[in-house]
């Protein structure tokens, strides 16, 4: 009777640890100077397998406070005492206090199987707040930037996709950001995906705006937990340059399983290999061949290790040369890399070159794929064998080919006349060079004698003063000459009447006609152009310019002191360039 209360209780005990649920939220500390940042702490601990979350956590009212950043990881582990599973939902949230005093933080929501469960709320207390004052007008600086990696937990050399964000209040304050510099680690490959900003996103957190600045790809190339280092931006006014730093991402990295093979370095992706010969001319002893070695498929192929072609003595092989084709992927960086070799067979008949054995992890399937090694079949022919082998009309195109390198006349170009070699006899070819020889012959003797008339005419003729080059030049420049003051003065009209369409449909006109006038036919070439001619401090000026004029056409919020800005600023920098 003992024993079955004994196991009872048992029951119950397991029964009741069973579905646990542990939530409670909690700051880094209850006092804080202006200057700290609020770091607030969430966790969710749920013990047992029939728990899940059925909606995300619901905060309290943050209207005090600025949120800087955010991020959330989940552990799961399964407890060896009583072989419970134990998952663990942590969040975290930076906030900047707008206000001192005391301040409640509310409760917590999330729901788990239909009912609610809650935090404790508690009180912060925030000494004097200082004003942070950064840009030229003496507003608050109100420009922040978030690093947001959603897929923290991968493989060793996989890659998870960075977005980076700045938020603000101002609409104006997005212009100013410029300058994005991507971290850089030794523990972590960085690849650009984007830098181009995307378009304003007025409902961001904190009842701030939000822009995307930057989308790249993080491969890190250590297991364990990495800490991607943080992201700096530019915030560029009128009379100073301020720098700004967004958060820093750990990453759980795992580590690459078990019984990889030994030919394994660190290809992490999903990837094949070719080789084959670049070289159209029959392979020659101590005649050097072009063989390419082919990698191709999507993962980290810009930083992984590429398969070599093995040393044999049956050639000779140089280092190759790296011929890289790849953008980003949705699993990767995707493309191709070539390895160019020279390779120099060293006897005659069957050479067999071979590559290193290659093999790489797909993470999809979790799998180690071994590739082995890939052989390219040659037949190598000695100089006499060469010779040998040529039929009669293969060494009349030869030394027809060879007269038509070497006979060049201006008036047709007849190296692209040359024959290749052909395994047929054909007299038509025989029957066409040599009509093409007889051809050349009248030609060039017709285009002699016509050039000893052209000279006693020249010598009759009285010469007539043609100027110099830089003259015609800047003749033609000044009939080709945009007149820069009449789109000012209706650029002017519009500002005023405050026609903004029209106003910047008229800019982008202005800025095309003035390209046209030095023959350039994109912005990129005109900044190319304008480094040259004008100086780098002119063309920087230029892009910059490009950007503010593209920003201010797609804001909801045009203001007429902002226009009018943008025209004095116009009108500066194009006076200059139409000098």
């Amino acid at each position: 009777m003992q024993q079955k209360l004994i196991y009872i209780l048992f029951i119950f005990a397991s029964v009741i640890s069973y579905g646990q649920v542990n939530l409670y939220m909690e700051s880094d500390k209850a006092e804080y100077n202006g200057k700290d940042i609020v770091n607030l702490t969430i966790v969710l601990e749920l013990n047992g397998i029939d728990l899940e979350p059925q909606t995300r956590f619901q905060l309290p009212d943050l209207s005090k406070f600025n949120i800087i950043g955010s991020g959330s990881v989940t552990n799961t582990v399964i407890d060896p005492a009583t072989n419970t599973l134990i998952t663990q939902k942590v969040s975290r949230i930076a906030l900047e206090p707008k206000k001192k005093g005391k301040i409640k933080i509310g409760s917590v929501l999330v729901t788990l199987n239909n009912r609610i469960y809650k935090t404790e709320p508690f009180d912060v207390n925030i000494k004097d707040i200082i004003d942070r004052r950064s840009l030229a007008s003496n507003v608050s600086n109100e420009v922040y930037l978030n690093m947001e990696i959603e897929d923290r937990e991968v493989y060793q050399d996989q890659p998870t996709v960075a977005v980076l964000r700045v938020y603000s209040k101002s609409m104006d304050n997005f212009r100013k950001v410029k300058d994005v510099r991507l971290p850089s680690q030794e523990n972590i490959n960085v690849h650009t995906i984007s830098l181009n900003k995307s378009e304003i996103d007025p409902t961001g957190a904190g009842n701030m705006a939000s822009q995307i600045v930057a989308v790249f790809m993080v491969f890190p190339n250590e297991a364990g937990y990495v800490e991607v280092p943080s992201v700096s931006a530019s915030v560029s006014s009128y009379s100073n340059k301020n720098k700004i730093v967004s958060n820093k991402v750990k990453l759980n990295v795992k580590k690459l399983p078990e019984g990889s093979p030994e030919c394994f370095k660190n290809a992490v992706g999903n990837f094949s290999v070719n080789v084959y010969n670049a070289s159209k001319e029959k392979v020659e002893v101590k005649k050097p061949i072009h063989v390419i070695v082919k990698v191709s498929g999507e993962g980290n192929l810009p930083d992984m290790y590429l398969p070599k072609i093995v040393s044999s003595p049956d050639y000779e092989v140089f280092s190759p040369k790296i011929t890289t084709n790849v953008a980003p992927g949705t699993t990767g960086m995707k493309g191709e890399i070539f390895a160019n070799y020279v390779v120099v067979p060293k006897k005659p008949g069957a050479i067999s070159i071979q590559t290193e054995q290659f093999a790489f992890f797909d993470p999809a399937s979790r799998e180690y794929v071994d590739l082995g090694q890939k052989t390219l079949a040659l037949n190598a022919f000695s100089h006499d064998q060469i010779l040998e082998s040529r039929t009669t009309v293969e060494k009349v195109n030869e030394y027809t080919n060879t007269l038509l390198e070497t006979v060049d006349t201006p008036v047709l170009k007849t190296t692209t006349l040359k024959v290749k070699e052909k395994s047929k006899f054909h007299w038509n070819i025989l029957l066409t060079n040599i009509a093409i020889l007889i051809g050349l012959v009248i030609v060039y003797l017709l285009f002699k004698t016509w050039q000893k008339k052209r000279a006693l005419v020249r010598e009759t003729a009285s010469p007539k003063p043609l100027g110099s080059v830089a003259e015609t030049e800047r003749e033609i420049r000044e009939k080709l000459k945009t007149d820069i003051n009449d789109y000012f003065s209706y650029l002017e009209n519009l500002k005023d009447n405050g026609d903004y369409t029209r106003f910047f449909d008229t800019l982008e006109e202005m800025d095309l006609d003035l390209r046209k006038q030095y023959n350039q036919t994109s912005s990129e070439d005109f900044r190319g152009f304008l480094e040259t001619q004008k100086g780098s401090s002119v063309a920087e000026e230029y892009r910059n310019l490009s950007q503010r004029i593209q920003i201010e056409k797609y804001s909801p919020l045009k203001s007429a002191e902002g226009i009018d800005e943008l025209l004095k600023a116009v009108v500066n920098l194009y006076s200059r360039i139409s000098k």
